[in-house]
């Protein structure tokens, strides 16, 4: 077939007829250049299908060039010698390319998340959501859901594992299993590959790593000392000091409320959506975590209430910029760098081992531990390891626990003063 138009001609002579009606120009073989008013240009490919004369539109010029407009008309040509008609088969292309992107990845990932969104705590949806536009979206995104396999999805979280990334490796292998078991329960899908994957065969081992703590009592006096002479704000000053008494992780403690703390009854009551909790717990949010307060946290926040207790948040600690946002969790950190203690040293995360530690190797006058481990394990709010005896264990232990706190108060006091250090003996 003889072609008969140029690149040059188009772009300097492809012009509407005088008069302003369109003009078509001929390439061969049924392709030609529609051309009217205002410039606008198309290309347009004439033939007859089942006798009837038609014509199938390629696009607009010059976003399709010269080349690509006859490349498309010797596919059409190609389908038309196979008795396909070439304008049904654009539509029934378009159609299924449709369906494909109403049931990709993406889309439905995009569905769940703004079904449940509102149910989650924005810390969790936006992080989720981080994660898929970053490390899902760009590989699997644009794939059908129900074409994902197994192996898709392990060398996608593989590439995270390998820039040092296995805690967001694994977070990323969740939330994709989520959304496959959204996708089943409402028929866009008849299997979770995600299922299929152990994350512990194809990822790296975890790497326990543990917060800096100041564990030897001498050391802990010198905190002790630092943290009463600090010279910053007085919240945040209060926020190191009970950071050391209650044993609360460092987001319990800045994000309290003081509608959550009664200081008549000496008791600091945390809903479980403030906690570290699986997330249909969060959700539920029908139990506490209760916090005896012992006399030294009652007279710190006796004190400082009239400071902030009249905030817009309600916030015990709120920002120096506005009192209806909590202060940064990194506050107590900065703290302790401007007193000298370096990250290796400690952390604000750091004072629950430092308690932990310390009363777990208390022992009384006859060598036997002082304080139950379960009462200990139950005031740092941990998860039981064993998931049977975690169901029967429902105890608070709070008489317990108000005793233990009042004594490690008592205890954190005289490290403070420079008292006599007694070593502990060591638990077998």
């Amino acid at each position: 077939m003889k072609r008969k138009l140029t690149d040059t001609f188009l772009k300097r002579s492809a012009k509407p007829n005088t008069d302003g009606t369109p003009c078509n120009y001929t390439d061969g073989g049924g392709l030609y250049l529609h051309v009217k008013g205002n410039d606008k240009k198309w290309w347009r490919y004439n033939y007859r299908f089942d006798g009837k004369q038609k014509t199938l539109s390629i696009g607009s010029y010059p976003e399709v060039g010269l080349d690509v407009a006859r490349r498309h008309h010797e596919e059409a040509r190609e389908l038309l010698a196979r008795g396909v008609d070439p304008s049904e088969h654009k539509r029934t292309t378009k159609a299924i390319k449709g369906d494909m992107v109403g049931n990709s990845f993406e889309a439905i990932a995009r569905e769940y998340y703004q079904k449940y969104r509102n149910t989650w705590q924005q810390s969790y949806s936006d992080k989720m959501m981080g994660y898929f536009e970053k490390d899902v979206f760009p590989w699997i995104g644009s794939k059908p859901i129900g074409e994902i396999e197994a192996p898709e999805i392990v060398r996608l979280i593989c590439r995270q594992d390998e820039r040092g990334a296995g805690g967001a490796a694994r977070k990323v292998k969740q939330h994709i299993q989520q959304v496959y078991d959204y996708a089943v329960a409402v028929g866009l899908a008849t299997r979770n590959p995600a299922r299929d994957i152990k994350t512990s065969l194809v990822l790296k081992p975890r790497q326990v790593k543990h917060f800096a703590s100041i564990k030897e009592p001498g050391k802990v006096g010198e905190l002790m000392r630092a943290i009463y002479g600090y010279q910053g704000q007085f919240a945040t000053c209060c926020a190191l000091k009970l950071s050391a008494l209650t044993m609360l992780r460092p987001s319990e403690l800045i994000k309290s409320k003081w509608d959550e703390i009664d200081l008549d009854q000496g008791m600091f009551t945390i809903p479980v959506k403030r906690m570290k909790a699986r997330t249909h717990i969060k959700e539920a949010n029908l139990t506490a975590h209760y916090v005896p307060l012992c006399s030294q946290a009652i007279a710190i926040l006796t004190e400082l209430k009239p400071l902030t207790g009249r905030g817009k948040g309600g916030y015990v600690f709120p920002s120096i910029r506005t009192t209806e946002q909590p202060m940064s969790n990194n506050t107590v950190n900065a703290a302790l760098r401007r007193m000298g203690f370096t990250k290796e040293e400690m952390t604000g995360h750091g004072f629950r081992s430092m308690a932990s530690s310390l009363l777990n190797e208390m022992r009384n006058s006859q060598g036997m531990r002082r304080w139950d481990k379960d009462v200990i394990e139950r005031q740092l709010a941990h998860t039981e390891a064993n998931k049977v005896r975690a169901a029967y264990n429902h105890a608070e232990y709070l008489d317990e626990r108000r005793e233990m706190l009042q004594a490690w108060a008592d205890y954190l006091d005289g490290l403070r003063a420079g008292g006599q250090v007694v070593p502990f003996r060591k638990a077998k």
